[in-house]
């Protein structure tokens, strides 16, 4: 992450005896004690998911992040839209509930309820950070691109707000005790991010680039679900979709559906290689379809020549 010009703490360390040693002994300053670092401001989170608003995994955020010291306000769908992914409705009015002073239950998508976040609940001044989940089950590979969690990010993103879509599970279908379990160690993951976007971001930026979110996928570890996640991973999207629909005539125009994991080999450095071996993936996302400067130019050298 850049640093926008400024030294590291530990360069600078490094950097005083020398500095200290140019100046005449006659003049060297005493030793001070150093003044005790001024604690950061908390951050003004807007919590969303697609569980729906009084969700395990919702609750248990904005227990962990009020607890840290932040300023924490639900703003999540009404009821469940899991699997809604992106979508933003288009109708003339949206029923809104007000149930508790930091809750407030949108009845629509995620995206919905971080539009409405954004234009009413934190009207006039954005929040520091939006939080989506945590998501009950997974949102690796192709579960990505129609969940709902990430699709709450992606809003956030896309009217300029940091984001980090916040996921439990294993690449199995879930299980409901010991995923509520693993709640718990996700969200206290979520807590040490945080701390550490904060610490690495620039004085009064933004927790993150202009753009880019974070799409955190945290292991089911254990019996129980409560054990410790194996490390930390650098991952992207893996490509694979995880889950292979199949489809049955059911004589009368209609067709029964039902959908089965399809794992397949995981992509080296992929989300899904590291949520298998017991480790938290984090992947970079971004809220647009660009897929960067190479496939700009080879989309570029295919269209050349080309005219309507």
């Amino acid at each position: 992450m850049r640093r926008d010009h400024v030294m590291p703490l530990a360069a600078l360390l490094l950097c005083a005896p020398a500095l200290a040693g140019t100046a005449p002994a006659a003049a060297a300053p005493q030793a001070r004690p150093e003044a005790a670092p001024t604690p950061a401001a908390p951050l003004r989170i807007l919590l969303t998911n697609d569980d729906g608003y009084d969700a395990p995994g919702i609750r248990k955020a904005f227990e962990r992040l009020t607890a840290a010291g932040h300023d924490v306000t639900i703003v999540a769908p009404l009821t469940n839209q899991s699997g809604t992914g992106t979508k933003m409705a288009s109708a003339p009015s949206v029923a809104v509930r007000h149930p508790a002073p930091k809750v407030w239950a949108v009845d629509g998508t995620p995206g919905d309820s971080v539009a409405f976040g954004l234009s009413e609940v934190f009207e006039g001044r954005a929040p520091d950070l939006v939080v989506s989940g945590t998501n009950f089950g997974p949102n690796v590979a192709g579960l990505a691109t129609h969940s709902g969690t990430v699709g709450g990010a992606v809003a956030a993103l896309e009217s300029g707000v940091p984001a980090i879509a916040l996921s439990t599970g294993g690449v199995t279908a879930p299980d409901p005790v010991t995923t509520v379990n693993a709640m718990g160690p996700t969200v206290d993951f979520a807590v040490k991010l945080i701390d550490r976007l904060r610490a690495r971001a620039p004085r009064s930026g933004p927790l993150l680039p202009a753009g880019v979110g974070l799409n955190v996928n945290h292991p089911v570890v254990g019996a129980d679900g409560k054990g410790t996640a194996a490390g930390v991973d650098s991952t992207f999207q893996d490509r694979q979709t995880l889950l292979k629909p199949d489809f049955t005539d059911a004589g009368d125009g209609t067709w029964k559906m039902s959908v089965k994991v399809d794992l397949r080999p995981a992509a080296r450095g992929g989300d899904v290689e590291a949520v298998v071996a017991g480790r938290i993936a984090v992947s970079p996302m971004s809220a647009d379809w660009n897929t960067g400067p190479v496939d700009s130019v080879r989309t570029a050298a295919l269209i050349a020549g080309l005219r309507p």
